[in-house]
């Protein structure tokens, strides 16, 4: 579908896959995007995730929620539709039920008659389906771009690489940012087929290769090396939109918070939270919670567990025997959501210890929180040693090579370092870059031009013949 010339509408389909880290960018980009006159947004969600997308997205006129019917698949619990209600023995399935939703999705797409569906890794099987109906298709990679690029090094080889050549750089490989052991073996995840489905790296070299247009959640203020580097290895349009800035938090702190923050002094507190799909072993739970108490400051402590397991229980199980109690009064634990914007900007927040999720970076880099990471896994990974290395904002959390382990000096040595040693190197120079980084992501100017532009691009784009 081309933009009629009397009228200059813009209609985009978004359709992400069925996980909160991957909606919650999805629904950033429509809501920036409908701030422009003359766009249309048609957001495409499984019905049980249709109610929390909705207290997210900024209802207008020109935006609609489209709710799925996610096909049976055996196994897979009945309503279970996102990664965050699944257990780790079944989030594979949700994959399965997607690549068995293409039929209705065409029907969807006929119907609409978009301009552009926006789209996400795992839907190998869209750009054909909308190519046959003529509508132009735009994948989003709503990770940083130095994951992409990564990931696209490894792309048309038969058999997956071994762990010495993942953690050798790939060839013409910007910088010296690489993978450790442990981490190359978390990275050999995304040749594994579950289900007799695509792996995940098939996947994205269908969805890349038969795209018309890759979106980035990136700028090249941050990583511009890596966006070349991903450029010369996709040969197809590339489309920035900075790193989508969420809009300040609103409403208030539970008072609850605000009284047990407020007894501490400014900038003394320890925020450390996994978010809710990234789950610790219990003997990471205890070497962190140790760590945390060995640097005799206050923290906030949040631990989160897959769906299927009682939270509470897990809690009084993980933790070391009598932790509480030599805590009680300066240390709180808590499972489940809380206000985490909220906590963050607390004048008496002054660190945030967190897996490095792109989400949790930039909300780190927009308040005064200093930032001291423990990747666990996918592209918090890559993410970390962005941030820390090349970015030099933020320590990571010391870890063995062969497996990843860290105890719980490790995690006291590196708040101690942002956290006591502020007149020393590195704790100097991370504050000078925290606030030069929180300037370009605060600078409102900077982050709307990327999407003024992508609005002319794609209208541009919109324009050429299919």
């Amino acid at each position: 579908m081309s933009i009629d010339e009397n009228n200059n509408e813009l209609h985009l389909v978004m359709f992400p896959f069925l996980a909160f880290g991957h909606i919650s960018p999805f629904v950033q980009l429509a809501n920036k995007l409908t701030a422009y006159s003359g766009v249309r947004i048609s957001f495409l969600a499984a019905s049980a995730n249709v109610r929390r997308i909705e207290t997210m997205l900024n209802r207008t006129a020109t935006t609609q929620i489209i709710a799925l019917t996610l096909p049976h698949v055996d196994g897979l619990p009945e309503g279970i539709e996102n990664t965050a209600d699944t257990s780790p023995a079944t989030v594979e399935l949700l994959k399965v039920a997607l690549d068995l939703m293409q039929p209705q999705i065409k029907n969807l797409l006929t119907d609409l008659n978009p301009n552009f569906v926006v789209f996400d890794f795992a839907q190998w099987w869209l750009p054909p389906i909308a190519s046959e109906i003529g509508i132009r298709t735009i994948c989003f990679s709503v990770f940083m771009a130095i994951n992409a690029a990564f990931v696209t090094a490894w792309f048309n080889r038969n058999i997956p690489p071994t762990i010495e050549e993942v953690t050798k750089p790939p060839p013409g490989w910007p910088g010296t940012i690489t993978l450790r052991t442990f981490e190359a073996l978390d990275f050999l995840y995304v040749f594994k087929s579950f289900h007799g489905t695509p792996s995940v790296i098939e996947r994205l070299m269908k969805c890349f290769n038969g795209c018309d247009a890759i979106l980035i959640k990136s700028s090249r203020e941050t990583e511009g090396p890596y966006i070349d580097y991903f450029a010369k290895k996709i040969k197809k349009p590339l489309l920035l939109i900075g790193p989508l800035v969420p809009e300040p938090h609103s409403g208030e702190l539970d008072q609850t918070w605000t009284d047990w923050l407020s007894h501490f002094p400014a900038r003394s507190v320890i925020y450390c939270s996994f978010g809710s799909e990234t789950f610790l072993t219990d003997d990471q739970i205890t070497e962190l919670a140790l760590g945390l108490e060995l640097t005799g400051l206050p923290f906030f402590l949040v631990l989160n567990f897959p769906a299927n397991l009682d939270s509470s229980a897990e809690v009084k199980r993980t933790l070391p025997p009598g932790f509480m109690e030599r805590v009680k009064g300066k240390g709180v634990v808590h499972s489940g959501w809380v206000q985490q914007r909220h906590i963050l900007a607390h004048e008496s927040v002054g660190c945030y210890v967190c897996h490095a999720g792109f989400s949790s970076v930039i909300e780190a880099f927009v308040s005064d929180c200093q930032l001291v990471m423990l990747p666990l896994k996918g592209d918090q990974l890559m993410n970390s040693k962005l941030v820390a290395l090349d970015w030099r904002v933020g320590v990571e959390v010391k870890r063995r090579e062969e497996d990843g382990y860290f105890g719980k000096e490790d995690v006291f040595e590196a708040v101690k370092s942002v956290m006591m040693e502020t007149e020393k190197e590195p704790a100097k120079y991370i504050r000078e870059n925290h606030k030069k980084w929180k300037g370009f992501l605060q600078n409102d100017e900077i982050q709307n031009k990327y999407i003024t532009d992508l609005v002319k691009d794609l209208k541009a784009l919109a324009q050429e013949r299919i």
